[in-house]
């Protein structure tokens, strides 16, 4: 028998393990799991789909179906603890990123089946997509805070028109009382919680709703429910960027190849508004606009998310202040396009959440603009949720009570969007069950990182809770050498000019003696 075939049928076997362990698939669940396949994932899924209220207080009301994914574990004898994640945005479809789930969790699966929920108004439950602009579409449209307001009405009245278009039934309580639903549904009793960025929110959460269904916690960039996120990316992004401004100061090679980047940073602040010409990254076309003040602080805060794209910037800020800004906006769209399908936002279903959950904060915390920054994110914000319905969030939604499970809370150092200080302020809220890992030069996201994910697959997987709190601090040890990438900078050309003929021959050695002579005359 092929090695191929011996690993077909262990997986056929723990798919027949999945479908005897679990309730969902008898005929009479109310969430039927079938055979399915998922882009990006190599073996076979079970997918189905549960009816839940649009609006949990009229159970009788209109109904929408809440789509889940589940990636069984390959062996026979698994954990009976699956693990639950939660995607980031608000906005991201769950099971749309299972080939990457499935790659970054590999070794869950051994023992531990992943569950992928969509949650309400993303992927494939009842989803609230705006039209996708397409990537050939004019840079100034891309980056004018103006227009993308209008389009966000425009796309709130065409929400509206659709069967489920009650926006105010999209919050996270909701969303998460869907999920638990799902859990219910599945028979599982416990189930480990991961999410990133918004994904934190929802699963503390869940944990706040439904502390006996949670075994464990992680979350990854922590956007917290007491945070508004449009009025903290001003001071965040600042804070990122300005580190990269310093630590760059403090590198002897970036510092020699930028030797005047603050000041450049700062002339080139300046001088917007003014017209430039630059090349479209997709069509390769050139273009002619007007850069504001706030389109150039939105082109440099997207790269600030990846540590790889922040290390151009020192040389992006140094082509734009002598006037060249393709290196600024090929920056920008490379972190604005990259994803595809995966890391498209729904975005009805994200000022559903921000403008019912985030917007009433405003003015609420000590949260003050940046000093470049200022209100340039906020300000499109305002515009859009000041016409948005708004849902019912209740008061519980925003507190934090001490932690009914383990849960590791990890940042990155870097992050310009949930950086440490949220992670901190969470950490001391959940109290005694609760450490923080703090990656110094990761950005927003830290799970990518091989030596993290073994941290977060011991916390979990250890059955002991002190055990797995206790050697949380020396399992994370190995991010602490992580370095920021360095500056990047176009090749230097050599010191000397390549000759384009060769040299001359060396001379020849002079006959002054007999040897010499033979030899001149044989290498004729």
């Amino acid at each position: 028998m092929s090695a191929l075939s011996s690993r077909r049928r262990r997986w056929a076997a723990s798919l027949l393990g999945l479908a005897l362990a679990w309730p969902a698939f008898g005929a009479k669940s109310p969430l039927a799991l079938q055979p399915c396949r998922l882009k990006g994932v190599e073996h076979d899924a079970f997918c189905g789909k549960l009816d839940r209220p649009l609006d949990p207080a009229r159970a009788d009301g209109p109904q929408i179906a809440i789509h889940v994914a589940v990636l069984p574990a390959v062996a026979r004898n698994k954990k009976p603890d699956p693990v639950l994640f939660f995607a980031g945005g608000p906005g991201q479809s769950a099971i749309d990123l299972a080939g990457l789930v499935s790659r970054l969790y590999t070794r869950f699966l051994n023992r531990r089946d992943i569950i992928l929920v969509d949650q309400r108004g993303t992927g494939r439950s009842a989803p609230l997509m705006c039209d996708p602009e397409a990537p050939t579409r004019p840079l100034v449209d891309s980056v004018d805070p103006a227009r993308q307001a209008k389009l966000v009405l425009e796309c709130r009245d065409a929400l509206q028109k659709l069967p489920y278009g009650d926006l105010r039934q999209f919050t996270t309580s909701i969303a998460v009382a869907d999920a638990e639903a799902v859990r219910q549904a599945l028979g599982v009793p416990k189930v480990n919680l991961i999410g990133g960025s918004y994904g934190t929110r929802a699963a503390l959460d869940y944990m706040r709703q439904f502390p006996r269904s949670v075994r464990r916690v992680v979350i990854d960039g922590v956007a917290p429910p007491d945070m508004s996120l449009p009025g903290s990316f001003s001071p965040d992004t600042q804070r990122a960027f300005d580190a990269l401004l310093a630590d760059c100061e403090s590198d002897a090679a970036c510092h020699g190849r930028f030797p005047t980047l603050r000041a450049q940073w700062k002339s080139l602040l300046a001088a917007m508004p003014r017209e430039i010409t630059v090349v479209h990254p997709v069509t390769g076309r050139d273009e002619r606009f007007m850069l504001t003040r706030d389109m150039l602080l939105g082109l440099v805060r997207l790269p600030l998310y990846s540590p790889a794209l922040a290390s151009g910037l020192p040389f992006a800020i140094s082509e734009a202040a002598s006037g060249r800004f393709d290196a600024v906006v090929g920056l920008a769209s490379a972190m604005g396009n990259s994803g595809g399908r995966s890391l498209e936002l729904a975005m009805g279903m994200h000022f559903s959440v921000v403008c019912s959950e985030d917007m009433p904060l405003l003015g609420k915390n000590a949260d003050k603009p940046g000093s470049d920054f200022g209100d340039a994110a906020l300000s499109m914000y305002k515009q859009a949720c000041a016409a948005w319905p708004h849902g019912n969030v209740p008061p519980a939604f925003y507190t934090l009570p001490p932690a009914s499970a383990p849960t590791l809370v990890l940042s990155g150092g870097d992050d310009p969007a949930t950086p440490p200080r949220h992670g901190e302020r969470v950490t001391k809220a959940l109290g005694a069950q609760a450490r923080h890992v703090v990656v110094p030069h990761a950005g927003h996201g830290t799970l990518s990182l091989a030596c993290l994910r073994d941290v977060v697959y011991r916390f979990v997987d250890n059955e002991d809770d002190a055990q797995a709190l206790g050697a949380v601090e020396a399992d994370a040890r190995c991010v602490g050498d992580l370095p920021r990438p360095p500056a990047f900078a176009l090749p230097m050309p050599p010191t000397a000019p390549v000759p384009l003929t060769p040299p001359p021959p060396a001379p020849r050695p002079r006959e002054s003696s007999p040897d010499a002579a033979r030899y001149s005359k044989a290498d004729r």
